[in-house]
């Protein structure tokens, strides 16, 4: 089935996504600066890790000189609880945002009504790169509230003309009967979440390729290209990548365009992107594997200066725009399971998933200690109810492919279809039973 046409027209594109890459630097270099003294004349963690560091706004002649001022972490984040990373007076603040808090203490993130502007543009920026277009009904399948997913879609859909459907998680029949009565042709929502909808859908008897959707924006987890071919298969229509976090903006930190689906273009006029080795924090060339760090160079609430993401990527020279690209995230450095010294990604193993006809995407990666050393079974439902003979078998070949392709032992254990957790949010790819 042919996906449809979604490249975009002539006059389309903002003039800045297509900027030449010296004036685009010399605009970063003018809005670092900025972002730079804001940070430290008004955030007094900033100013004690600058002056600790021996660095001043003042020392940044040109990019690189980046790589001299210290990282942001999430723990620092978390150390100045709730509003000590503001850089304006709590009233100038017009909306707050929170990550969940894992450890009891979420992270917080502030918004100028200029921010909220900036973000509806970046956004809009990233929904027309992913196909959509004035007019056209958007369903937006991720989580409102403290999530930025939602609200973050939401206000770009408005920015760039579309007719939004607020939806939000959740209640996944509903979904269904709202996607076939209202026909949106784009559909925003985790990609784990979309394969529940797109089961859902079949379950009712209704085929995925015959409905309204022409694209998906997926984003707020790591997914594979396999996964990509999965969904635009069975939904006939194109898959695509967003990425964002909330500690740097949310989404729309950089989109994949539709018609080169070839890794995620960052809008680096706003945030400014290095790749780090995770272990030195040195700066890596363009081109390497490491650990992903980015600088806001616009926001006013709350700007952010080198904050590791843990998000291992690599950085690319742009295509179907001038800037850079970034390739699709396939793991978190704080994903990273170790079994028996072998580093292991649960996409290793979505992709050895998918290669099988009799399993489903629908899958966990469960962490066990039965005596001294780390066991992982990954836990992958069939896509029909197969014996357990037949199910010990396919196991079987999916954990040999393992072994051969990444050197780790692991039992791969094959349940009835429904069996693994399903979530309208992010997926828990693994679960930590030690």
């Amino acid at each position: 089935m042919a996906l449809p046409d979604l490249s975009p027209r002539p006059g389309d594109l903002d003039p800045v996504e297509t900027m030449p890459r010296d004036q685009l630097a010399a605009l970063q270099l003018e809005r670092l600066r900025r972002s730079l003294t804001r940070a430290y004349e008004h955030v007094p963690h900033y100013r004690s890790a600058f002056d600790a560091a021996g660095v001043h706004p003042d020392d940044v002649r040109i990019l690189p000189d980046l790589a001299r001022f210290p990282f942001t972490t999430k723990a620092d984040l978390r150390d100045n609880y709730p509003f000590g990373m503001f850089a304006v007076p709590r009233e100038d603040v017009v909306r707050v945002h929170a990550s969940s808090g894992t450890t009891g203490r979420p992270t917080v993130v502030g918004y100028t009504r200029n921010d909220i502007d900036t973000w509806a543009d970046v956004m809009a920026r990233s929904i027309r790169a992913a196909g959509g277009r004035p007019g056209m009904v958007l369903h937006v399948a991720y989580g409102y509230g403290l999530f930025t997913g939602g609200l973050g879609a939401h206000y770009g859909a408005e920015r760039l003309g579309c007719t939004v459907v607020p939806v939000s998680g959740g209640m996944t029949e509903r979904q269904v009967m709202l996607i076939r009565d209202f026909e949106p042709e784009v559909i925003m929502v985790t990609p784990s979440y979309m394969l529940a909808i797109l089961d859902e859908m079949e379950r009712q008897g209704h085929d995925p390729a015959e409905s309204s959707l022409e694209v998906g924006i997926f984003g707020a987890e790591p997914w594979t290209d396999d996964m990509r071919r999965e969904i635009e298969e069975r939904a006939g229509m194109h898959a695509v990548d967003i990425y964002g976090l909330s500690e740097v903006i949310g989404p729309g930190v950089s989109q994949e365009c539709v018609e080169t689906k070839d890794g995620l273009h960052i809008w680096e006029d706003h945030f400014y992107p290095e790749v780090v080795d995770p272990s030195t924090g040195e700066v890596l060339p363009d081109g390497e594997l490491g650990e992903l760090v980015f600088t806001s160079l616009t926001k006013e609430a709350m700007p952010v200066i080198r904050y590791r993401t843990r998000d291992l990527t690599r950085l690319l020279p742009g295509t179907a725009r001038t800037m850079r690209r970034m390739e699709k995230v396939t793991g978190r450095s704080d994903d990273m399971m170790i079994i028996r010294g072998v580093n292991l990604f649960p996409t290793q193993f979505e992709e050895l998933i998918l290669a099988e006809p009799d399993l489903s995407p629908h899958f966990q990666c469960v962490l066990t200690r039965p005596q001294r050393l780390d066991e992982l079974t990954v836990r992958v439902e069939s896509r029909t109810t197969l014996s357990a003979a037949d199910a010990a078998v396919v196991g079987a070949r999916v954990a040999e492919r393992a072994k051969d392709t990444t050197g780790a032992s692991v039992t791969v254990d094959v349940v009835a279809p429904g069996s693994v957790e399903r979530s309208a949010g992010k997926m828990r790819r693994i679960v930590d039973e030690r």
